[in-house]
């Protein structure tokens, strides 16, 4: 039995294979572009090694689009065929049932099959980024933290990985509100693993969410070998440092950010499109004019709609047909929720609540239906985690919402909306918070005048 640099066992004979599953493992943890190419690899040289086969499923499905499931189910055939064969060992096995749940629609079960290897094997890095994936893809920030602190203990200053699991640690401090000790982390992080752009990433939420926002352009400005060559994870931090620009008040700097950088390839990956729409909604609210950008979002939302791989994506293709006024392609996005919310699976109690109301709220929101909005947003807000994504990414939802009640005269309602808002940013006021504050004081005055 060989082990890998994780320190877990791997089912490879050659030596070769393993150096190349071990490149594999880095740099899908640190986001690189060069996973598929070592996992291929490692393929060639060992075609029945099963781990191998249900590793290019289960990250097919973590990709969110309709024809990559239809790669995973290849995937899960060669891995079966495969263990037929060479009888694997219990983290392969493991790997296979986690992909055959996710196919039959239970992701969660996948995560708790993915769990069990942990229990035996909790150095086991590869595994506990996935399931983090996983989880972050359900939307369950708890779950994430308590997962990555389970196996935190046997990532020691010895283990190869020990700076990618404090990246992940650092994630969910955020997302569950430690901030203190999330930038902490993630920066500690870092200098284990400077190639880490998830733990860099985790550091530059904190100072999203604390209304820091050139320290946060200081720290990816500062930090480009972390997150410089990754895949289009590159994009999504581009896109926080917009968003820390727009909190500067610095519009057009996003703006220009969002053509040289954000959407430099007009890819049809879920999360560019994501963060794609949710810059431009962010500035449109902001009253910029952007002008033809949603065109080629919509163009490629259009051929999205019948997908039904990921609420957080749909949402976001919704965002697209809004903007560019696809009546069209946004009925027939409806009509596949109204069809997807009484079918059975993780992914279909999401579409029924809160995807159906969140979507009706876009719509709404995008046709002037400003009271409507709010009341369809409103309903989706105590489950919008569950669509998955982070507290950054979903904001623009709660942007949305906010301005929805202004716009509609409910006053209390947003007041008590940015109130909360606020709490989950530990008490600071972000520039939208302030100037939304201000509106709502103009409004509450002119009756008085």
């Amino acid at each position: 039995m060989m082990y890998d640099v994780c320190d877990s066992p791997v089912m490879l004979t050659s030596p070769q294979a393993l150096s190349d599953w071990n490149a594999m493992i880095l740099a899908f943890l640190a986001h690189g572009s060069q996973t598929p190419v070592h996992l291929g690899a490692v393929l060639r040289h060992e075609p029945q090694f099963a781990m191998g086969h249900a590793a290019r499923g289960l990250f097919s499905l973590m990709m969110g689009r309709a024809e990559l499931v239809v790669t995973a189910r290849e995937a899960g055939d060669a891995a079966h065929a495969a263990a037929t064969a060479t009888a694997p060992d219990a983290r392969a096995a493991g790997w296979i049932a986690a992909l055959d749940h996710w196919l039959a629609g239970r992701p969660a079960a996948a995560v708790q099959r993915l769990e069990d290897i942990l229990a035996e094997t909790p150095a086991d890095t590869l595994t506990a980024k996935l399931v983090h994936g996983i989880r972050f893809i359900l939307g369950d920030a708890a779950g994430m933290r308590a997962s990555i602190e389970r196996v935190l203990p046997a990532h020691g200053a010895d283990h190869a990985c020990r700076g990618f699991a404090m990246g992940c640690h650092a994630f969910t401090l955020e997302e569950t509100g430690e901030y203190d000790r999330a930038e902490a982390v993630g920066r500690a992080g870092l200098v284990h693993a400077p190639d880490d752009a998830w733990g860099l990433h985790a550091v530059a939420h904190v100072y999203d969410m604390t209304a820091r926002p050139s320290q946060g352009i200081d720290l990816i400005e500062s930090n480009t070998a972390a997150w410089g060559q990754s895949n289009n994870f590159r994009y999504h931090v581009w896109w926080h440092k917009a968003l820390l620009h727009m909190d500067r008040g610095e519009l057009d700097v996003a703006l220009g950010l969002y053509d040289a950088q954000i959407r430099a390839d007009k890819t049809d990956d879920y999360r560019d499109i994501a963060n794609a729409t949710s810059l431009l909604m962010r500035l449109a609210l902001e009253g910029l004019d952007v002008g033809p950008r949603w065109e080629e979002l919509a163009d490629l939302a259009e051929r999205r709609t019948e997908d039904g791989c990921l609420v957080f994506a749909d949402l976001h293709y919704m965002l697209a047909l809004c903007g560019a006024d696809r009546p069209e392609a946004k009925a027939r996005l409806t009509a596949r929720f109204a069809r997807d919310a009484v079918r059975q699976g993780d992914m279909a109690a999401r579409v029924a609540d809160p995807g159906v109301a969140a979507l009706d709220g876009l719509n709404a929101f995008a046709e002037g239906r400003y009271d409507a909005a709010f009341v369809q947003l409103n309903a989706a807000r105590p489950r919008m985690q569950e669509i998955g994504g982070s507290h950054a990414q979903r904001d623009v939802f709660e942007r949305m919402t906010i301005d929805a009640a202004l716009r509609a005269g409910r006053s209390d309602a947003a007041h008590d909306i940015l109130m909360q808002r606020m709490a989950l940013r530990a008490g600071t006021e972000d520039r939208f918070t302030a100037s939304r504050f201000a509106t709502l004081d103009h409004a509450r005055r002119i009756p008085a005048q």
